[in-house]
């Protein structure tokens, strides 16, 4: 088997990738799909609100992947589903496995990585206590819910106020559960704004900032936790406990990159995105090797997945041509405030326009700037009434401010006003 381009994912990343490979002059292009039909999570993501910057229009998950899914079809795309990728080698071919055609090796000269991001569990943040039923990560509710129509409990506690945690709080207060009240370590919530109104505010549904779940009640079952504030270094106060009686216990504590084939094959990790570190057009430490999407950071839109899926589709086609710079002129820092800037490297000769960074604050900062500058000159800014570690930023800097630049290092920073 042999294709110019292999996309690994069949989810909004993989989809925008390999279509816009497709439509930069690549014909051989093989999308691989672990589950059994193509549109990866937002399958699960049965609510509104997809779509408003790339369309125009609020969409569900649903309808926002079959858009894509339409655009394959009407493509020479080639796709197959419930397939297991296990390993990228030193050539670039992909391993994969399927019931139907067993173990394959597929030769490929661009690959793009797709493979989304997975929910943390309760073993990854250690919370004492029992382990009876009834606890799930949020994302786990969703598809018993919308997928599967099961309803995973009556009376629920939520701990993390990240997006998919408030729009689960909502849903199963729609489906008749009485959620009890949504946990929240951080002093500010890890969610969309937007979020916080409609899925909590809107149904009376308090968020307990600065608190954390320290113990788990039942032994067969649930029946109740015990949460307690946290001080300045997020650790429970004592004397602060309070025991809520519940059945179900749904965990939203963040996200993490599936990287295990990324990692498998040397590819540049960085620590902050837990992501490969990757260029203007998604390429990789490893030539031949594109990323995009939730593989790369964990967006909250999936409108900014899509822009970063077609980044990497025009890379890989680029470089299946044999018309793309490999060389790196400049490097991205992150400064005081940023968690973390995407992407980490730069080459000006294969920049069009602009070049679009995607980056995310460290704290909650009011009437502040961000500026982005090379040696002492401030080169661009942006300016909010207020950054918030749950909302991506983007932030263009058009080709010829790179082209003026003395120096390739490239420092953001936030700033008072």
């Amino acid at each position: 088997m042999k294709y110019d381009v292999v996309v690994i994912g069949g989810g909004p990343a993989g989809l925008a990738a390999a279509y816009e490979a497709y439509r930069n002059g690549v014909n051989k292009v093989l999308v691989i799909e672990r589950d059994k039909e193509l549109g990866g999570i937002l399958n699960q993501c049965i609510h509104n609100g997809f779509g408003i910057h790339h369309f125009g229009e609020e969409l569900t998950g649903p309808e926002y992947s079959q858009r894509f899914i339409d655009d394959i079809d009407k493509t020479n795309i080639e796709v197959i589903v419930d397939t297991m990728v296990l390993q990228i080698d030193e050539q670039n071919k992909v391993h994969a496995i399927n019931n139907e055609n067993g173990y394959m090796i597929i030769e490929a000269k661009a690959v793009i990585l797709a493979m989304g991001c997975r929910e943390r569990t309760r073993g990854a943040i250690n919370i004492p206590g029992s382990r009876p039923a009834g606890v799930f990560t949020a994302g786990t509710a969703q598809r018993f819910i919308n997928m599967e129509g099961y309803m995973p409990g009556k009376e629920v506690v939520i701990l993390g106020s990240g997006d998919i945690g408030l729009i689960m709080a909502r849903r199963m207060t729609l489906e008749g559960a009485d959620v009890k009240c949504v946990v929240e370590l951080m002093p500010y919530s890890n969610g969309l704004t937007r979020n916080i109104v409609q899925c909590l505010d809107d149904y009376g549904i308090p968020l307990k900032l600065s608190h954390t779940v320290v113990n788990i009640h039942g032994k067969d079952r649930v029946e109740g936790v015990t949460i307690a504030k946290v001080d300045k270094n997020l650790k429970p106060i004592k004397g602060t406990e309070e025991f809520i009686k519940c059945d179900t216990l749904l965990l939203s504590v963040g996200l993490i990159p599936e990287n295990e084939l990324t990692r498998a094959c040397g590819i540049k990790i960085d620590r902050r995105t837990n992501g490969p570190v990757v260029g203007e057009l998604r390429q990789t430490s490893k030539e031949g090797v594109f990323a995009c999407g939730n593989v790369v950071h964990v967006h909250d839109l999936v409108d900014y997945v899509t822009e970063e899926g077609y980044l990497s589709g025009k890379g890989a086609a680029l470089f299946v041509k044999d018309e793309m710079n490999t060389d790196i002129t400049h490097k991205t820092k992150n400064g005081y405030g940023i968690g973390y800037v995407v992407p980490q490297n730069i080459n000006i000769n294969n920049i069009e326009n602009e070049v679009r960074f995607y980056m995310r604050v460290k704290n909650v900062y009011k009437n502040h700037v961000i500026k982005a500058k090379v040696g002492d000159e401030v080169i661009a800014k942006k300016r909010e009434v207020k950054f918030t570690p749950g909302e991506m930023i983007g932030f263009s800097i058009k080709k010829e401010q790179f082209e003026k630049l003395v120096g390739n290092e490239i420092e953001f920073f936030v700033e008072g006003v």
